[in-house]
């Protein structure tokens, strides 16, 4: 298949910024997938008016809230039913510079089969418990995987290859909120898809309204960290067996 890539914006109460992000991509020629993850007015009405398949730009809506990681699953399997072989994942709420996804092109096309990983570098604006509290998560990804591979398992700004991801996920029960990012990563990583690491400038805007619940989303991730921890005893000899994807 050819490298024909797009964007996946899962979007759950914010499209305020959702304008300046769609113009960014589309200035680097992605056809956009927003999905509304469930969203009740004015969110809504605010994500609805961005549809404008004709310009490349569609929204998907779901009827309920299904989670972060759930919205971007569906977004996969859109795309690839259009023909797309990549997909690119940035957030909606304007925490990350669009343009910066350049790279992550340019890297694709040379590396077809691997996911492009960004690594989040913070300005002032990030709070400092969001920022340490993802060391956490890092350890424990570097131990589930046996390696230094994967530089930071929770930036929500990456590009996927479609094919081995979906394969992936047509096998794997992947958790459809904020512990998919991580769980996506390892699995694909056990897989033997390549991770190559990009940094990334990030920034919390002001005004910025998290999704991320404190208590349940990390309860979540943590039972997430002991399922794959007590799988990777498996999961590692079985990872030397496989061959890379094509």
């Amino acid at each position: 298949m050819s490298f024909r890539p797009c964007a996946v914006i899962p979007a759950y109460n914010h499209y305020l910024r959702l304008g300046p992000v769609i113009a960014g991509l589309k200035a680097l020629g992605l056809d956009v997938f927003v999905i509304d993850d469930g969203n009740v007015e004015p969110a809504r009405s605010g994500l609805a008016a961005f549809h404008a398949p004709e310009r490349g730009v569609t929204v998907v809506r779901r009827p309920v809230n299904g989670g972060k990681g759930a919205a971007v699953m569906d977004g996969f399997r859109h795309a690839a039913r259009a023909g797309y072989s990549h997909a690119l994942q940035i957030d909606a709420d304007g925490q990350h510079e669009p343009q910066q996804a350049a790279r992550f092109l340019d890297l694709a096309r040379a590396n077809p089969t691997a996911v492009i990983a960004g690594a989040a570098v913070y300005d002032d604006s990030v709070p400092k418990s969001r920022k340490f509290g993802r060391y956490i998560t890092h350890f424990w990804v570097w131990v589930e995987t046996a390696s230094l591979d994967i530089a930071d398992s929770m930036c929500g700004f990456r590009l996927y290859p479609l094919g081995p991801t979906l394969k992936m996920l047509a096998s794997e029960h992947i958790g459809p909120r904020m512990q998919f990012d991580t769980e996506i990563l390892v699995q694909l990583h056990w897989r033997r898809v390549p991770v190559i690491n990009v940094p990334v400038q990030v920034v919390y805007p002001p005004d910025n309204t998290s999704n991320f619940r404190m208590l349940a989303d990390n309860v979540r991730i943590s039972l997430m960290h002991l399922g794959l921890i007590l799988q990777a005893p498996v999961r590692l000899p079985l990872k030397l067996l496989r061959k890379p994807p094509r």
